[in-house]
């Protein structure tokens, strides 16, 4: 039924999709769509710490890394930063966002 259920989800996203080009999407959505993602995935457990991430190679954003250094518990550091901060909120109304910092996804969307 998870399956089902995730693949109505997609559906729905894909329809919403108006393209010009083949291949892309707007960064906006894109960001929406990112934004849908890790919030199903953390609704079904911790995400992956943000020390483990960063263990394994992960980038971090400004906000993360602060958190990831912090004198916090590793539970703490599962939780979903992106899903309170402006850039998430920027970068899913406004095509191309002016969000600047390294390590940020919605950086990264913008850009391809």
């Amino acid at each position: 039924m998870a399956d089902f259920a995730n693949e109505t989800f997609m559906e729905h996203l894909a329809d919403r999709v108006n393209l010009s080009e083949p291949g892309s999407a707007p960064s906006r959505l894109k960001a929406q769509i990112y934004s849908a993602l890790v919030q199903r995935q953390s609704a079904t457990g911790a995400l992956m710490s943000l020390s483990e991430s960063h263990a394994s190679g992960g980038r971090l954003c400004v906000f993360e890394q602060l958190v990831r250094i912090a004198p916090v518990g590793e539970q703490v550091k599962s939780l979903n930063f992106c899903r309170v901060c402006h850039a998430r909120v920027l970068a899913e109304h406004i095509n191309n966002a002016p969000i600047y910092w390294g390590g940020c996804p919605y950086v990264e969307l913008k850009k391809s």
